[in-house]
């Protein structure tokens, strides 16, 4: 069965760095392209990235260019979001996705499937 499964979240503060997985069973890992996005109470969810089947096309979100970069590793079934100098605006729950074209979409309704999702708190 697909399985997504977000970690490395937590609490940490402002122009602190946190690096999120998400470790991807159940499916053809590389047939995928894969997307993060975040969703902070009461606001719509958000794209903040995204990485193409083969990792050789990234894609970011306006608020995040220049802070954060997405990976993945084939090997390891895994995608990576690595964040540097977090802002109390990133504060959210953060999910990948998996999305079966090429290089993904920011849009969030293309996406096939889920994780649970990883709360990040950024502290002022």
């Amino acid at each position: 069965q697909v399985q997504l499964v977000d970690s490395g979240g937590g609490l940490v503060q402002a122009g602190g760095s946190l690096r999120l997985s998400c470790a991807a069973s159940g499916f053809t890992f590389s047939s995928y392209a894969m997307g993060w996005f975040r969703q902070a109470p009461g606001k719509e969810r958000e794209f903040v990235a995204r990485i193409s089947r083969a990792g050789g096309a990234t894609y970011y979100g306006d608020s995040v260019k220049g802070r954060f970069t997405i990976s993945r590793d084939n090997v390891k079934n895994t995608v990576y979001l690595r964040m540097n100098s977090l802002k109390p605006e990133d504060t959210a729950v953060y999910y990948c996705a998996a999305d079966r074209s090429v290089s993904g979409s920011s849009d969030y309704h293309t996406y096939d499937y889920w994780g649970q999702g990883t709360q990040v708190t950024v502290s002022s």
